[in-house]
């Protein structure tokens, strides 16, 4: 067998829950859990759709929790550039595109993309508190928005329109922000474990 040498600065693993040593929290204290009309046993399309959206960006906002400026800019590995500030910063972006401009057809360029650089959502995620602040704000603004369209828009076949003129229906909006979202949030289990050990499930 061979010895992996691990960096000194590795931080021991750990978990605030009591119940199982590889979650994040206590079953019984987790927010995703709680609040949501599935819970109630509400199970129709809109229902769970909504319901597994609500659960990734509560996910996002835990894996982000208790961190300074610092640790939320800290990067994963060379040569990435992924943080989870980046990541907040991406899915602010993420948001504002599908419901603003897709969904609402509003004219809404991105707040940390640029025309020049495709990744200053991540390249430019600094660990400075006013550059966090605004990525906090940023996200919460879009969020808050894209509950409001979706609210206003009781079918789930109504469609927004694409830059080059297609259409698409909210549905498979709310299906790619789950992906979206699933996907980043992994990243985030990742990073935060690396960042302060915290174990995520």
């Amino acid at each position: 067998m061979v010895d992996i040498e691990q960096p000194d600065d590795v931080p021991a693993r750990w978990t605030q829950s009591t119940v199982y040593a590889d979650m994040w929290i206590d079953p019984d204290d987790d927010p995703r859990e709680t609040g949501s009309q599935a819970d109630a046993g509400v199970l129709d399309e809109r229902t769970n759709l909504l319901d597994y959206l609500r659960r990734y960006r509560l996910t996002l906002e835990l894996k982000c929790a208790g961190l300074d400026a610092e640790q939320l800019a800290r990067r994963s590995v060379p040569p990435s550039t992924l943080s989870l500030l980046g990541l907040l910063r991406h899915l602010a972006d993420v948001e504002r595109f599908w419901f603003r401009e897709v969904m609402a057809g509003q004219d809404a360029p991105p707040l940390f993309r640029t025309a020049d650089n495709r990744d200053a959502a991540f390249d430019d995620a600094t660990g400075e508190p006013a550059v966090v602040e605004a990525a906090w704000q940023g996200w919460r603004t879009e969020v808050a928005f894209a509950q409001q369209v979706v609210d206003a828009t009781p079918d789930l076949g109504t469609s927004g329109t694409m830059r080059d003129g297609d259409t698409v229906p909210l549905r498979d909006v709310l299906l790619h922000m789950i992906e979206e979202y699933a996907r980043h949030c992994g990243h985030a289990d990742l990073l935060r474990e690396r960042i302060d050990g915290r174990v995520g499930q």
